[in-house]
């Protein structure tokens, strides 16, 4: 806005004090309107550059979220196989002392079958 009250206030004083010729006036607006142009244009360029920056930065970020998210889910799928194998370990192991431990009871109560009320005392004393 200033530049253009400038160029105003100078097509106005040389063209009435100097007598210059009128195609002289006309030049001065337009060279002033290709300087805002350019100017304009570099800053829409500018900013056209910063937004396509933005979005590819964004972009990559997206993907560096998704693959972080894969990694943790991956993570927390094998953990819980891990932990699914170890309480099946775990199981098989109490099964087979359990199995044991009615194997040792029912030896037991075959060897106290075996003798009679009148042995187990003789055994015993």
């Amino acid at each position: 806005m200033l530049l253009w009250v400038f160029f105003l206030v100078t097509l106005t004083l040389s063209s009435g004090s100097h007598g210059s010729p009128p195609s002289q006036p006309l030049r001065m607006p337009r060279y002033a309107d290709a300087i805002f142009t350019n100017s304009y244009r570099k800053v829409l360029a500018q900013l056209s550059a910063r937004k396509l920056l933005q979005d590819i930065m964004s972009r990559q970020q997206g993907e560096r979220n998704q693959e972080q998210g894969a990694k943790v889910r991956l993570g927390r799928q094998v953990d819980s196989m891990w932990a699914d194998q170890k309480q099946m370990a775990l199981e098989n192991i109490l099964v087979t002392l359990l199995q044991e431990h009615s194997l040792i009871k029912h030896q037991e109560l075959r060897d106290l079958t075996k003798y009679s009320p009148g042995e187990m005392q003789a055994a015993a004393g």
